[in-house]
């Protein structure tokens, strides 16, 4: 993993965020829905794919899997790789993070996770980042708005993904 692109690994997993980059904490509740079927959406890329091209270099997410998503439309799809820093797969918490390559957008560490509790399943992104380029920052005050957007197009992927399966009620 030494191709990474920022040196705070493994921070979505283990918080606190580190400073000097712009976060994101998106939860979104899923419902009462399969927990067993919504994690193994978010660690068999099936979310991803529910939302765009996304080439990994395994079938299930593990440490060291590169996962590379072209987003938008050509001939202004953008390649945006990054790397697996972290799984888990617990009893009520599954999900991986995973980190910039060069050539992304940002810098930083993105995580997907489902975790149920007594209300029942929610869907948590986690994120920190800076622009890696100088457009990127040209953004400026849309890049949050993007980032949340990106966020709400994961859940909106993940309850597709569900409700295929059966699994999602609305």
């Amino acid at each position: 993993m030494d191709r990474l692109t920022y040196a705070e690994v493994g921070a979505t997993q283990h918080r606190p965020l580190p400073e000097g980059y712009r976060h994101l904490h998106y939860r979104t509740f899923l419902g009462d829905v399969p927990f067993e079927e919504a994690g193994e959406a978010i660690m068999s890329f099936a979310m991803h794919a529910a939302s765009e091209h996304v080439d990994t270099s395994t079938p299930r997410a593990a440490v060291g899997t590169t996962v590379i998503s072209l987003i938008g439309v050509r001939p202004f799809r953008l390649r945006v790789p990054c790397q697996i820093t972290w799984i888990t797969e617990e009893h009520d918490r599954v999900g991986f993070g995973y980190g910039t390559l060069p050539g992304h957008l940002v810098r930083g560490e993105e995580s997907f996770e489902v975790v149920r509790d007594g209300d029942g399943v929610w869907f948590v992104v986690t994120a920190f980042s800076k622009a890696a380029s100088w457009w990127v920052v040209a953004l400026g005050p849309v890049r949050p708005l993007m980032q949340h957007a990106y966020a709400r197009i994961r859940a909106r992927a993940l309850r597709h993904v569900l409700r295929a399966k059966g699994g999602v009620p609305y």
